[in-house]
């Protein structure tokens, strides 16, 4: 069992384990099945997220809502044609995260990594980087459980909940649990994995939540797309031997206070930041109806307090 990066990392000093041998482990204990069974639900787990990561990419899938839908394929699109500015693989996972929002926001079938809202950015990343370095499937089932392990950490340390935490705490758990992922599949230490789930966290925090019209579709997937980025630069900065000055787990701390200190306005109640702007009120009336927003929450928070 373990409750922290710390505890981790001094149950694996001195072996030649994993993070995901660790996790594999403590699951093998708690759950009393076998290896052969947790590699299984890996792989069911995987399916779901391959499909969702491609089934956007090649045809044009529309929300419930009529908000979004279209970004996944013209990203493929663009992808395809060879011009883009960034390199590659950071537009290849940007498309791959956009294609499980739009099937998502579509009532499709996602794995919420570790929440819907931000189940983009681990497939994204990790999908897009085991195929360019032709990594062999089972190591790309078993960076799966090192992101699980991850995100465990900072589920049992701080939130996962943008209604609790802010998109910091949804977005910047799924960047970390990826950048660990891929740093430990290409062969990087237990330390450097924590360093780049560090550095992917700090890199957006104080983030808001502030979905349109309360749904998550904008700007949940604009924000997946660039968790792409966030996770693949984190982990080139730790492979690269830069290390986080903090250590991770202060790091998810930090978060959490942060989460804690922002406005319930801006934690998933869409009563701030994009969701009301007046393009956004327009979406949100479009969708609901007039009268249903004219009956909606006001904001006014001190004199209510209901919701924080």
């Amino acid at each position: 069992m373990y409750f922290s990066a710390q505890e981790m990392l001094a149950q694996l000093k001195g072996t030649d384990k994993r993070i995901c041998d660790l996790v594999i482990d403590n699951e093998i204990e708690i759950s009393e099945i076998s290896r052969e069974e947790i590699i299984s639900m890996l792989e069911e787990r995987y399916q779901i997220m391959y499909h969702s990561s491609h089934d956007a990419l090649e045809k044009e899938i529309t929300s419930l809502s009529g908000l979004t839908g279209g970004s996944a394929s013209k990203m493929w699109n663009y992808y395809q044609k060879g011009s883009m500015i960034c390199d590659a693989t950071v537009i290849r996972g940007a498309a791959y995260a956009l294609s499980c929002l739009e099937v998502n926001a579509s009532m499709g079938l996602i794995v919420a990594a570790p929440t819907a809202g931000a189940c983009g950015i681990l497939p994204g990343s990790l999908f897009t980087v085991a195929e360019k370095y032709d990594v062999p499937h089972e190591k790309v089932l078993e960076a799966l459980a090192t992101a699980s392990g991850v995100g465990q950490i900072i589920v049992k340390k701080a939130t996962i909940s943008g209604a609790e935490g802010g998109c910091q705490a949804e977005c910047g758990a799924a960047a970390s649990m990826a950048a660990a992922a891929i740093v430990e599949m290409l062969g990087g230490t237990p330390e450097q994995a924590f360093d780049a789930a560090a550095i992917a966290m700090q890199n957006i925090m104080g983030l808001v939540c502030d979905p349109v019209a309360g749904l998550v579709e904008m700007p949940c997937a604009k924000r997946n797309a660039s968790g792409v980025a966030n996770s693949l630069i984190s982990a080139d900065l730790a492979l690269s031997g830069i290390f986080s000055e903090v250590p991770f787990d202060e790091v998810v701390e930090a978060m959490y206070k942060v989460g804690k200190a922002l406005p319930s306005t801006l934690r998933e109640t869409a009563l701030g930041g994009l969701a009301t702007t007046p393009t956004a009120l327009a979406m949100r009336d479009k969708i609901y109806g007039t009268q249903a927003s004219s009956s909606a929450c006001s904001g006014d928070c001190a004199s209510c307090g209901g919701c924080q």
